[in-house]
Formats: structure tokens, sequence, C-alpha cells
């Protein structure tokens, strides 16, 4: 499923070009950053030529890349959903030698990303793709992509507390998260259980949110973002995306 193509680009690359680095994280090479080190490195030239520079505009379409001499064809896109164990990292390696995301990917013959991130303490659902186009689409807020999560919170919450985080809470940094979806799945003296979707992504925004109406999360899971569901996805597991899911989540 996930061998090589033998295609350059797309005509719209071909027209107005981009930097280098963008070319080689587009075709599913790198990622950005990691083709910018590989640019400055002396690895890649662009029609017999090193370049060093990770934004000289280049056009896949018309001239020709090589890395380490080898010439760079577009793959064919991979998008995989996971379900991200606690205590995993969403990175590529870890100083401390903590387990990672990638640990638990499937062998690929082409680097994907994951589509936003999941803190160590947080389960649940995480895209991986190549398609840069798409990944930036669903991380972008202007587009308002829903993310459902299980939140189990500390202690019973009442219906104002409820209803302050349905309306949007205050941050501790200032911050006035959008209006979400906030149902109570249970609830006892000692803990409630929530489902939430949210339509940002700010950092740790659930526990924060959590934490603002003046209790703490306790276990957090994502089970869905849109149209994508976990279901009975096992833990650490993989799973390739169906074409109507790609087909809708391109459709937002």
């Amino acid at each position: 499923m996930y061998r090589r193509k033998n295609a350059g680009g797309n005509a719209h690359d071909a027209e107005t070009g981009f930097g280098l680095a963008r070319v080689l994280s587009k075709l599913g090479f790198a990622s950005r950053t990691e083709s910018a080190d590989l640019i400055k490195a002396g690895k890649v030239k662009v029609n017999g030529r090193v370049i060093r520079d990770p934004e000289r505009r280049t056009f896949a379409g018309r001239e020709s890349v090589l890395v380490d001499d080898r010439p760079i064809h577009a793959v064919h896109k991979i998008y995989l959903v996971m379900n991200k164990l606690e205590g995993v990292l969403t990175s590529y390696t870890d100083p401390q030698n903590r387990p990672t995301v990638y640990k638990y990917l499937p062998q690929l013959d082409s680097w994907v990303f994951p589509v936003g991130r999941l803190d160590a303490k947080t389960s649940g659902l995480l895209i991986f793709t190549n398609d840069t186009q798409l990944g930036e689409k669903l991380t972008n807020s202007e587009f308002g992509v829903p993310k459902t999560y299980e939140v189990k919170v500390r202690r019973k919450l009442n219906d104002e507390a409820i209803e302050r985080l349905r309306r949007g809470v205050r941050l501790d940094d200032g911050y006035v998260t959008k209006p979400c979806q906030c149902t109570v799945m249970k609830a006892n003296e000692g803990s409630t259980w929530l489902e939430m979707t949210i339509i940002e992504g700010k950092n740790r925004q659930i526990r924060r949110m959590i934490e603002s109406v003046g209790s703490e999360v306790s276990k957090l899971r994502r089970t869905a973002i849109a149209c994508v569901r976990i279901g009975e996805l096992k833990g650490g597991t993989t799973r390739d995306l169906t074409a109507e899911e790609i087909e809708a989540l391109r459709r937002l």
C-alpha cells in the first residue's frame, strides 16, 4: 500500500514554486525542519547544484531534486489513525529515552507526522499522514475541526460549572475558550465523567478548562476528530483511514 509512485508534484506547484524545504515536506520526504537540516548540510541538489538555502524557490514539477544524489518523487499519501497509550510521547525522539508514538507505527516507506499532539498523560486518537495540506487544515483553528474527548474529573461538577464550560471559560493566560459541547455521562460524589467536543486546540486546553472551574482532570482520552472515531481500536495499534473518512476530512 505504501509503495512510491513516480510523480513530481502537481501543476500548481510547478507554476508557483515553494521554498525547497517545503517542497521536500509536501512530497512526503521529511518534515520541514528535517528537510531544512538536510539542505543546510549540503545533502540536497537542485538541477545538479548543491543548495544550502531552505527557502530557495523550487519548482517541483520542472526541476530535478536530489537528496544524497537520489531523486525525490512524490509518494503515495498515507493516512493512519492510532490509539495512543497513556505515557507515550507525541514526538519523534526523547532525550530521556521514554517511549514515543513512532515506536507504535507500522513499517512505512514514507515519513509521516502526527496531526496535532496529545500530552503524555492523554490517550486516544491521533491521525498520522504525509499529506501536509490536510494536516495543516486539521490543525488550523479557522476551520473549527471538532475534537471529542472523554474526561474524568476528580469531583462532582455542579450545573453551574457545566454551563460555564459550555459557554466558554477564561484560561490561566486570559484566553477565553469558544463555546463547546459538554455532556455529563455519569457522576457521583467523587468524580464526574464528561464528553467534551471542542473546535480549537490550545495547549492542554481540556485540562485547563477543568482547572478554571475549580477541579482537575484525572483521566483524558480523545475519541474522535471530526468524522474519524477511535471505535474498538486497541491501545498502541493503528489502522488505515477509510476512503470515506479521508474524503470527509478533505471536505471540512
